[in-house]
């Protein structure tokens, strides 16, 4: 595999829709989260999507996973300080999706008005 396949592999994976919120509720909840309270906060995600998500945010260093000694068993996961490192650019991204979404939706009412989408 080269270098910019690996490269490709890892955004791949990293910057998915779902691996952006999940960040987003870790980061926004002192740096970590019970697997459930994700799940109620994340709207949309599968119980699935979320454990494949998670899985491999783990498996890539991101996030921490931790069993906690409750009953009934609960999972918690953690910010690592890799995953802590994409706190800055995950929040440009999605402020800048929130300040733009107007403009981007006009854009696509006129390219679909143009195309006769």
């Amino acid at each position: 595999m080269t270098a910019t396949d690996s490269r490709r592999l890892l955004l791949d994976q990293i910057a998915d829709k779902w691996t952006i919120l999940i960040l987003e509720v870790v980061c926004t909840s002192g740096g970590r989260a019970r697997f459930n309270a994700m799940r109620r906060k994340i709207d949309g995600i599968s119980q699935k999507t979320l454990t494949q998500c998670l899985r491999r945010l783990e498996r890539n260093g991101i996030l921490k996973r931790t069993v906690l000694n409750t009953t009934p068993i609960g999972v918690e996961y953690s910010i690592t300080p890799l995953g802590y490192s994409l706190e800055g650019p995950f929040k440009s991204l999605t402020e800048w999706a929130e300040n733009n979404l107007s403009v981007v939706t006009d854009a696509q009412q006129q390219f679909d008005a143009r195309e006769g989408a």
